[in-house]
C-alpha cells in the first residue's frame, strides 16, 4: 500500500476527525441541525485545512522549531479569516446561519492537530492530500449527522439549499413526510449526541466486522497452505 492510499484511509475512515480522533466538536454538534448547515461548514473546514496544511508545508523550513505553534495560530487565523470574508460577501445567509462557529474554525483541534502532526514534516503534495481527505471524513460527518437530525426532525433532506447553492437550491429540498409533526429531541442538542454516538457505534461494528472477515481469510489460507504441503 503506498503512501498516498495510506493518507486517503486514515482520513476518510481509519483515523477520522469526527469518529475516531473526535475532535471538532463544537462545530460539530452545534451546526448540525440540517444537512446543508453541516456541508456549508464542512467546505469551509475542508479549505481551511488544505489552506493551512499547504502553507504550514511550503514554509516548514523557516519556521522555528521552538516557536511554531504561535506561527501556526496566526497562519490559520488569517487563513479562516479570509474563507470567513469570503462567505460573508458570498454567501451571507449561510454566514447567518453558521454564525460564530466560522471563526471558531481558528481553535478547531483537528486544523492546528494536522497542521503540527503532518504537515509541518511532509512535502506539499502529502500535506495537500491531507488536508484534503481529513476535512472530506469531517464534512461526511457533519452530513450525515445533519442529514439524520434533519430527516428525524423535520422529516426532510436539503431543507433551506437555497443558502448554498442560490437559486437552484429551491428546488433540491426533499419532504420525505407529509404533515410530519417533527420528533424533538432530533433538532436538540442532546439529539446532536445521541446522532453521533449511533454514527460512532456503527463505524465500530463495520470495522469489527472487516477485522473478523481479514481473520477469517487468513486462517482460510492457512489452512490452505497447510493442506498443501504436509511435513
Amino acid at each position: 500500500m503506498n503512501r498516498y492510499t495510506t493518507i486517503i484511509q486514515a482520513g476518510l475512515w481509519k483515523n477520522n476527525v469526527g469518529l475516531v480522533q473526535l475532535l471538532g466538536l463544537c462545530p460539530l454538534l452545534a451546526v448540525t441541525g440540517t444537512l446543508i448547515n453541516g456541508l456549508g461548514l464542512g467546505i469551509a473546514t475542508i479549505l481551511a485545512l488544505i489552506a493551512s496544511n499547504v502553507t504550514v508545508s511550503l514554509t516548514r523550513h523557516w519556521i522555528p522549531t521552538e516557536v511554531r505553534l504561535p506561527i501556526f495560530v496566526l497562519l490559520i487565523a488569517s487563513i479562516v479569516t479570509i474563507i470567513e470574508l469570503m462567505i460573508k460577501a458570498f454567501y451571507y445567509d449561510l454566514y447567518l446561519a453558521l454564525g460564530i462557529f466560522i471563526p471558531l474554525i481558528v481553535t478547531n483541534c483537528a486544523v492546528i492537530g494536522r497542521v503540527e502532526a503532518f504537515a509541518f514534516r511532509q512535502p506539499v503534495d502529502r500535506a495537500f492530500l491531507d488536508g484534503l481527505m481529513m476535512g472530506l471524513g469531517f464534512t461526511l460527518v457533519l452530513v450525515m449527522l445533519g442529514g439524520l437530525r434533519e430527516l428525524l426532525g423535520r422529516g426532510t433532506l436539503f431543507d433551506q439549499a437555497e443558502l448554498l447553492f442560490g437559486e437552484f437550491g429551491y428546488g433540491l429540498k426533499i419532504t420525505l413526510f407529509e404533515n410530519y409533526r417533527g420528533f424533538l429531541l432530533a433538532v436538540l442538542p442532546p439529539g446532536a449526541f445521541f446522532g453521533l454516538g449511533l454514527l460512532i457505534a456503527l463505524k465500530n461494528l463495520v470495522d469489527r466486522q472487516l477485522a473478523l472477515r481479514t481473520t477469517s481469510v487468513f486462517s482460510w489460507k492457512s489452512a490452505q497452505q497447510q493442506t498443501s504441503f504436509p511435513h
